[in-house]
């Protein structure tokens, strides 16, 4: 829903422009980081309802950022939805066991993508 808040989590400047042109648009709160300990460090002080978690990052992956954040009481209900450039054989159910909601290869589907947003932040 608008005005809900979303973290982009991505290593790749293009495609955050993009997200956050995209869901700020649509009247979202977006905040942004480009690798894991960036995402840990805004998370300090952002409680998004979303994350949008690209899953070969530098540093922390976005796997194992995931699986910390689903261990974690303060985010653990946090929806995150995996985004990965290259799916490789067995990825979906890698991405899906570390506690991502969804799973989206790039190019993204936007249509795709905004209806899994919309519906994952339903009241």
């Amino acid at each position: 829903m608008a005005g809900e808040a979303i973290l982009v989590v991505d290593d790749n400047p293009a495609n955050v422009k993009l997200l956050r042109l995209l869901l700020e648009g649509e009247g979202y709160d977006v905040r942004e980081a480009g690798d894991g300990r960036s995402a840990l460090a805004v998370l300090r002080t952002f409680r998004p309802r979303l994350i949008l978690m690209d899953v070969q990052l530098p540093g922390i992956d976005g796997l194992e950022l995931t699986r910390r954040l689903k261990a974690d009481p303060l985010t653990r209900d946090v929806v995150v939805l995996g985004v990965t450039a290259a799916a490789l054989d067995g990825d979906a159910e890698r991405v899906l066991a570390a506690g991502c909601a969804e799973y989206f290869t790039k190019p993204l589907d936007l249509h795709r993508l905004r209806a899994s947003i919309t519906r994952h932040l339903r009241p």
